[in-house]
C-alpha cells in the first residue's frame, strides 16, 4: 500500500485543560492551567496526523472544537496536500477573515496534515521538509516572576543548560519593572540572554520610556512593547530603542507578517504556529524572514518548532513552556539548553489516560 497518497477520512477535536508545571503572570492576568484543543486527522490509510492548539482560556474551547470538526467535515475525501487544502481554507473564509479562532482552527489543521504526511514515509517533519533535526539553542519562559520565590526554579533552567531567560514585565510601574529585571540579571549572570515581555501592555512613549531605564542591564530583547496590530506604533519604539525589539506571536499568517516587515516593527521576528497558518504558513514567512535577514524564533510549541527551525534560515531562539507536558506520551526533552526534533511527522503522541483525566 502507497501510504505517501493520503485522503482524509474524518477529523477529530477534543478538548483538556491540562495542569502545567508554574503559574504564568502577565500584565493582564495568569495563565495557571493549558486550555488546548487535541486535532486527530484520521486518513484511509490509517495514518493519524496529530496537533494541538493552545486557547489561551477556557471559554475558547468548545467552539474551536466545533469549528475544527465542522472544518474538518467538509475536507473529509480530501487529498492530505496542506498546500492545496490551504488554498482551500483561504477562499472559503477570504469574506470572513483569518484572524481569530478560524484562523487558529486552520493552522491546527494544518500541522496536524504535515504531521500525517511525515507519518505516512517514517520521516520527521524536518527530513520531509530536506533538512535534519539538529539541536536548537532554547531559552525557559517564565512569566512575572518573585526573584526570591522564584529563584530556585530559575538556578534549575541554568542547571539543565539554558542559555536564555524570558520574564514578563508591564504589570506594576518602570520602578517594579526594573526590581525585577536588575534581581533577575544579577541572579542570572552576565552571560545568560535575558528577555522581556511587556505583552502589548504599553503605549509607544511609555514604552520608550521604560525601554531607556532598563538599557543598562543588557537585555537580548523587548517583546511586545505595544500593541501588536500598532505596527507604527512598534516602528516608533524601535527607531529609538538600544535594546533589539522582538514581535510576531500576534500576527496572522504570512501577510501580517509581510506588512510588520515592510513597516520596519521589529528586529527580531517569532511566529506562533497556530497563529501563522501553521507549517505552510511558517515556511513562507521563513522565506520573507532570509529576505530581511531578521533573525526567527519561536513562540510556544516546542514539539513542531523544533522541526521548523530546523529548516529556517535565520533561526534564532526556541521558546520552552510546557504547555502540553501532561498530555504527551513522549515530552520534549532539554539537553544542554537544547531542543532538538524527533519522532515521525511532528513527533506528537498523546498519553490517552492523562486525555481522558484532563478533559474539559
Amino acid at each position: 500500500m502507497d501510504k505517501s497518497n493520503l485522503t482524509i477520512r474524518s477529523v477529530r477535536a477534543r478538548a483538556v485543560d491540562a495542569p502545567i508545571s508554574r503559574p504564568v503572570k502577565n500584565a493582564f492576568g495568569v495563565i495557571r492551567s493549558a486550555p488546548l484543543v487535541l486535532i486527530d486527522v484520521m486518513t484511509d490509510q490509517d495514518v493519524t496526523g496529530r496537533s494541538y492548539i493552545f486557547g489561551y482560556a477556557r471559554l475558547t474551547l468548545k467552539p474551536l472544537v466545533q469549528l475544527i470538526s465542522d472544518i474538518g467535515a467538509d475536507l473529509t475525501g480530501k487529498p492530505v496536500a496542506p498546500f492545496d487544502l490551504m488554498a482551500q481554507m483561504d477562499a472559503k473564509f477570504r469574506l470572513l477573515g483569518w484572524q481569530g479562532l478560524v484562523g487558529m482552527a486552520v493552522s491546527g489543521l494544518d500541522m496536524a496534515f504535515w504531521d500525517a504526511l511525515g507519518q505516512a514515509v517514517a520521516q520527521p517533519l524536518t527530513a520531509l521538509l530536506g533538512g535534519t533535526p539538529r539541536p536548537i539553542r532554547a531559552y525557559d519562559s517564565y512569566g512575572a516572576v518573585d526573584p526570591v520565590a522564584d529563584e530556585k526554579d530559575l538556578r534549575r533552567s541554568l542547571d539543565q543548560g539554558f542559555r536564555g531567560i524570558k520574564i514578563k514585565g508591564g504589570d506594576g510601574d518602570l520602578a517594579n519593572d526594573e526590581r525585577l529585571v536588575k534581581a533577575v540579571r544579577s541572579l542570572i549572570g552576565p552571560d545568560i540572554a535575558l528577555m522581556l515581555d511587556f505583552n502589548q501592555s504599553l503605549d509607544p512613549s511609555e514604552a520608550s520610556r521604560r525601554i531607556n531605564r532598563l538599557a543598562p542591564y543588557d537585555l537580548h530583547w523587548i517583546e511586545e512593547p505595544v500593541a501588536a496590530e500598532n505596527l507604527e506604533g512598534h516602528a516608533k519604539v524601535r527607531e529609538t530603542s538600544p535594546i533589539s525589539i522582538q514581535s510576531g506571536e500576534n500576527w496572522w499568517f504570512p501577510r501580517g507578517f509581510a506588512e510588520a516587515i515592510a513597516s520596519g516593527a521589529s528586529d527580531f521576528i517569532m511566529p506562533d504556529l497556530m497563529k501563522v497558518g501553521g507549517v505552510t504558513g511558517w515556511l513562507r514567512v521563513a522565506g520573507q524572514a532570509e529576505a530581511a535577514s531578521i533573525p526567527m524564533s519561536s513562540h510556544l510549541f516546542a514539539e513542531a518548532s523544533a522541526h521548523m527551525l530546523a529548516v529556517t534560515p535565520t533561526a534564532h531562539w526556541i521558546e520552552y513552556l510546557d504547555l502540553a507536558r501532561a498530555i504527551l506520551a513522549e515530552p520534549v526533552e532539554i539537553v544542554d539548553g537544547t531542543i532538538t526534533a524527533r519522532g515521525h511527522g511532528l513527533g506528537l503522541s498523546w498519553d490517552e489516560a492523562a486525555v481522558a483525566k484532563y478533559l474539559a
